[in-house]
């Protein structure tokens, strides 16, 4: 069995750019930054920043154009994919890894600086019939309060 699947939580590094592909389907290319906090050998602590190529098809892609821009909070759900072409200037071949988005979730309209939470402001990626014979979608119900990583017991 292979296993194809990516959740990102962060901030947009940059605002979203939509373009229309040639059967007229809407893609939304944006960049999201993540972060890493941890204590070396020495006890120092150390910090580190990762970014993430990310595009969205459809009407998502819209309505992440609409209202997401730059320092937005938002949690992706979707698969890595890495894409290939010949550049012709340099006569090289060239590469790009993408997260393509199966679902976008906004977080709080203050960015990284207002906590954690999320709302449920975009739709799957799934037709109406679909939705309607899996008896509704799921959705994850986060905690109104902030959660201290130091609370958990292990």
């Amino acid at each position: 069995m292979y296993l194809n699947k990516v959740f990102i939580i962060g901030n947009l590094t940059r605002d979203p750019e939509i373009k229309a592909i040639p059967s007229g389907m809407k893609v939304c290319s944006f960049s999201v930054a993540t972060n890493r906090v941890w204590k070396d050998k020495n006890g120092a602590k150390q910090e580190a920043a990762d970014y993430h190529n990310i595009v969205v098809f459809g009407r998502q892609a819209e309505t992440v154009a609409q209202y997401m821009k730059k320092g937005s909070q938002v949690m992706i759900e979707g698969r890595m994919q890495t894409r290939s072409w010949d550049d012709q200037a340099t006569n090289t071949k060239k590469y790009r890894t993408e997260v393509i988005a199966d679902r976008v979730q906004f977080g709080s309209s203050g960015g990284a600086k207002s906590g954690g939470s999320f709302e449920q402001s975009s739709t799957p990626k799934a037709s109406p019939t679909q939705a309607e014979d899996d008896g509704g979608l799921d959705t994850i119900d986060y905690p109104e309060e902030q959660i201290n990583a130091e609370d958990i017991p292990f």
